[in-house]
């Protein structure tokens, strides 16, 4: 195994990543696949947060469509995202990797409150940090709070972990059958052409602080792992 090419990082798993091939909620095997790399990675002495979405369980979005009042929706979809990183908490441990969950919105009986410092203090001793909750706040995408928590902590790079999206075209591949997945685009570029990498408050705040973001696809082989070796997998967003 190639030597760690960053030393600090932080996962973003899409909730739909967690899904496998099943339709709906957490494919067992996906979050084993996914403990078993995270413990390669800490074993190379990467330090390692993790934000997870929760498009597999409830999307605050469609509920709003559907006539559910949006704060309402998206705080329901932020306690989609802590059943999600429990259960991968729970993987976690299986493979003896020690984890701990932080939330955003205060769930004192299953998870710990946000703090920084604490946080940190966790990875310092090669404990993965579960950022639940998403920011906290509704009209806030899980994406901006993995852009948000990436800066606050001082990772070196922003791993975007999608389900079957193997990095970022320059146009809908499903509509256009002749778009070219990009190997590197600047944070500006990709904000100006509208790309779908992230939402744009979250690109933003990655180009703002030049944090560089790796979009790939959580079902390639070794995935995560090869991202943090640095070989050259999906896409790169840098400035």
């Amino acid at each position: 195994m190639n030597a760690a090419k960053y030393k600090r990082t932080l996962l973003k798993l899409s909730g739909e990543a967690l899904m496998g091939e099943r339709g709906f909620g957490i494919d067992q095997a996906t979050l084993s696949n996914i403990a078993l790399q995270v413990k390669q990675v800490i074993d190379m002495g990467v330090e390692i947060a993790i934000v997870v979405g929760g498009g597999n369980i409830w999307r605050g979005a469609t509920a709003e469509a559907m006539g559910m009042e949006r704060t309402t929706a998206d705080y329901a979809g932020m306690l989609g995202t802590l059943i999600n990183a429990l259960a991968l908490q729970d993987a976690l441990e299986k493979e003896g990797v020690t984890a701990r969950t932080q939330s955003a919105i205060t769930v004192q009986a299953v998870a710990e409150p946000y703090i920084r410092r604490r946080a940190l203090r966790h990875m310092e001793k090669g404990r993965v940090v579960l950022f639940a909750g998403g920011t906290g706040n509704p009209y806030m995408t899980t994406d901006t709070a993995a852009a948000l928590r990436a800066i606050e902590i001082g990772a070196e790079v922003l791993l975007m972990a999608k389900h079957r999206v193997d990095g970022v075209y320059d146009a809908d591949p499903i509509k256009n059958p002749n778009a070219k997945k990009l190997e590197i685009i600047s944070h500006i570029d990709a904000l100006s052409l509208r790309l779908e990498v992230m939402d744009s408050t979250a690109l933003s705040l990655c180009m703002e602080h030049n944090l560089p973001i790796i979009v790939f696809d959580l079902g390639a082989p070794q995935s995560i792992v090869r991202a943090v070796v640095g070989e050259t997998i999906g896409t790169t967003v840098t400035g």
